[in-house]
């Protein structure tokens, strides 16, 4: 009698240490079904799909846009889920080739290797070609890429301020840096593996460092942009510019932390950026309301009803925490790492897998201040695509895609 109240109190504990349930929905055959859509519908000369209207329609921009580099790289990111779950007809992975589509929608984006108006977005613009090398580390087409976007981002660093200036300002002493330049430090790191140059890791190591000292509160959450004096390096003054307000936390800006912090700890083993990395994650998952869906700002009122999530942090901040959970020096971190990012999958999908729409996700929020919500986003649906593909690799979701 003993033992069975003793296995009775024990099924609950087990039950908590349980993986949750992964949605079935990462591995639809919409999936790569709207993905070769989208590639078989780009405009000629080419545009890239940015964001849709709010019945899910793409609007494409030309391609110097900073998110032009997603689409492509999306393209190869279904080439990584086709090498972890073989092609079927119920996964439509086998519909495309999809390194060969990847590479002809990366071609738009070489022009802007001499020159563009993105600033410090130079890292996203590269994701494509920084895929490319990974199949193929000896692609030139892709090593000049990446030489020649980090060389535009390397020229934004202010030594005196410790940063890759973001925007460009009419005031040339408004030095102004967004937490989303975390995203952009990878650039960097892989031009540095491929020139041997150490300068660029310094710079993504120093911008990173600086981005701990000034742009992180105490409770472990972010402000969007910090604006310095170029000519002094002082800080004159922290502010949001997609957030709800200047004291706020914007949650894509928090996502993009995480998950720049916990890149930087993999690329460079430095354990400040494990900490930090950890610190961020608190506070966003600390902040996530009862139902799971990641709002557009932790700090935006809950009236009027209800207050608009934003799916791209969501998956952002899932495969962050897929990421950090990958370098967690703790193991039961990490297992809490994977749990979250699962969980914070499983709400979003509930939410926002939207068959009818031409994006794979709603609920987006691209700029609430500017009215621009509720719409699919190009880098929403890149990261869920990862979330599924990195769920397989670790051994999680292989009985579902």
């Amino acid at each position: 009698m003993r033992q069975l109240a003793a296995l009775i109190l024990l099924i609950p504990l087990l039950g908590a240490f349980a993986t949750p349930s992964i949605p079935t929905q990462l591995y639809s055959s919409l999936v790569p079904t709207k993905v070769l859509a989208t590639y078989n519908s780009l405009p000629k000369p080419i545009q890239y799909p940015q964001y849709t209207t709010t019945t899910g329609t793409w609007l494409y921009f030309p391609p110097d846009t900073w998110t032009s580099g997603f689409f492509p790289a999306t393209l190869y990111a279904l080439n990584s889920r086709k090498a972890v779950c073989p092609p079927t007809a119920a996964n439509a992975l086998g519909l495309a080739d999809w390194v060969t589509l990847g590479r002809s929608a990366s071609t738009g984006l070489v022009p802007l290797e001499a020159g563009n108006n993105q600033g410090h977005d130079q890292g996203f613009l590269s994701f494509p070609f920084a895929e490319e090398l990974e199949i193929n580390p000896s692609n030139t087409t892709a090593q000049n890429a990446i030489k020649a976007f980090s060389k535009i981002l390397a020229a934004r660093f202010n030594p005196i301020v410790g940063c890759t200036r973001s925007w460009d300002s009419a005031d040339p002493n408004d030095f102004q840096v967004i937490i989303d330049n975390m995203m952009n430090l990878d650039l960097l790191l892989n031009a540095a593996d491929l020139t041997g140059n150490t300068t660029l890791r310094t710079i993504a190591m120093t911008h990173a460092d600086t981005t701990i000292k000034n742009h992180i509160r105490d409770d472990g959450s972010t402000w969007h942009v910090v604006e310095y004096n170029s000519t002094t390096g002082v800080v004159i003054r922290k502010r949001t510019e997609q957030g709800f307000a200047d004291n706020s936390t914007w949650s894509r800006g928090q996502a993009w932390g995480i998950y720049g912090f916990a890149n930087m700890y993999k690329r460079t083993s430095k354990v400040d950026y494990l900490v930090t990395a950890r610190r961020l994650a608190k506070y966003f998952l600390d902040n996530i309301p009862a139902d799971g869906i990641v709002p557009w700002d932790f700090d935006a009122p809950l009236i009027p009803a209800p207050r608009p999530a934003d799916s791209s942090a969501a998956t952002i901040a899932s495969m962050g925490l897929l990421l950090l959970a990958q370098v967690e020096t703790d193991p039961d971190n990490a297992v809490f790492y994977t749990d979250s990012a699962i969980n914070i999958t499983n709400a979003i999908t509930s939410l926002a897998f939207n068959e009818p729409w031409q994006s794979i996700l709603s609920n987006g929020t691209v700029n609430k201040p500017a009215n621009n919500f509720l719409t699919g986003i190009t880098y929403g649906d890149y990261y869920y695509i990862k979330v599924g593909t990195e769920l397989v690799s670790r051994g999680l979701g292989g009985g579902l895609c």
